[in-house]
């Protein structure tokens, strides 16, 4: 089904959401009506997705569409069991969600468990749903919408979950932006200055590839980094938990602008903290691209001067090879917590793969490398 039809027959007249690779035809077709900015709003996560969306229904009396990936099903438990929910304010809401780790299909060991539990958690919360399918006839989809809308005048939040290849779109937008360093140049150039007792936590997507990748062709092994799967926002705490028990060892979170921005109040928790062996570097090409490259909100915000806000003993950016160089060379001189933005642009090799160490043998290496 196309894109356009599925969003015509939802009746929906405001889009808010976190990008999905399973949605990129929805979230292009959105792009290419009304780009980034109202009545279409790319959220920081899926929870403050369903707030927007429910100040939009309270202004307006309609209901509207929140789409994101079925990872993002945690982030709206909150909205929908205190702030949507019929016993609550009886906000409701079209939720659009795309279903990674469906089972019996092959995906990804982060998507698995998720892809399980993804139309039980709406039974859970009550949240009527309907899957959509690339066999499913227009008249379909149209049937479930009409069955749909008593639930929401009734004051029910609803729910399409989106199938592998169930919508499309004929156009396929194309996202950059004006920096020129290259995120897996500016991985390598951290392992370069790097000890070699150092910790690494790498937020999930693409920045966690590059650096497998790059410990393989160094021939270094993979014990001293966690590559976090899934759990979108949280490798700055993850590392903020390493740090503080293990302060002989340098730690080094390597984090994405979107995923920095999602769970923003971590860095708040690690200034206060205070670990003068911890090294924050947001890499930031102001998109999604990992789940196919829509914008963040990274364009308008001044990372550094919010660090410093915070209490970072340091926060600089630089985009280049030889001022990241000169930047990890002084964070490795000081005491932390440091903070560091890259501005790196958008793109990866055609031919980056995968990482082939299993979850389970990751952790148990990490664990190991810090000496349990």
């Amino acid at each position: 089904m196309q894109a356009t039809e599925f969003l015509e027959i939802t009746g929906a007249d405001f889009f808010v959401g976190v990008p999905d690779s399973q949605l990129r035809a929805l979230c292009d077709a959105l792009i290419e009506e009304y780009g980034s900015e109202a009545p279409h709003v790319i959220a920081a996560n899926e929870g403050t997705a369903a707030g927007i969306a429910a100040g939009h229904y309270l202004a307006t009396g309609r209901s509207p569409l929140v789409y994101l990936q079925n990872s993002g099903e945690g982030n709206i438990v909150n909205a929908l069991a205190s702030l949507l929910h019929e016993k609550a304010y009886g906000i409701p809401l079209i939720f659009v969600i795309g279903w990674r780790g469906e089972p019996m299909v092959k995906d990804e060991p982060q998507h698995a468990y998720q892809g399980e539990v993804t139309l039980p958690l709406l039974d859970l919360m009550q949240v009527d749903h309907f899957v959509l399918s690339k066999e499913m006839q227009s008249e379909e989809v149209r049937a479930a919408m009409a069955h749909f809308r008593p639930l929401l005048e009734a004051g029910r939040s609803v729910a399409f979950v989106v199938r592998k290849g169930a919508l499309t779109h004929d156009t396929k937008v194309t996202y950059k932006n004006s920096y020129v360093l290259r995120r897996e140049e500016a991985i390598q150039t951290i392992l370069e200055a790097a000890g070699a007792d150092d910790v690494f936590v790498s937020t999930t997507g693409k920045a966690s590839r590059e650096l497998f990748e790059l410990r393989e062709a160094r021939g270094e092994g993979h014990a001293r980094d966690f590559l976090t799967i899934g759990s979108m926002g949280h490798s700055s705490s993850i590392a903020l938990g390493i740090a503080l028990e293990k302060k002989e060892r340098r730690t080094w979170c390597l984090d994405g602008d979107g995923a920095f921005l999602m769970h923003m109040g971590a860095a708040a928790v690690i200034a206060a903290a205070a670990p003068a062996n911890f090294c924050h570097i947001v890499l930031n090409n102001e998109a999604h691209e990992s789940v196919g490259g829509m914008p963040t909100a990274a364009s308008v915000v001044d990372f550094p001067a919010l660090a410093r806000a915070l209490g970072y003993a340091s926060a600089r950016r630089v985009s280049s090879r030889e001022e990241l160089a000169a930047a990890i060379a002084a964070m490795r001189e000081s005491s932390g917590p440091h903070f560091l933005e890259v501005r790196c642009a958008i793109g990866s090799r055609a031919d980056l793969g995968r990482p082939t160490l299993s979850p389970s043998a990751n952790k148990l290496g990490m664990m190991r490398f810090l000496g349990l």
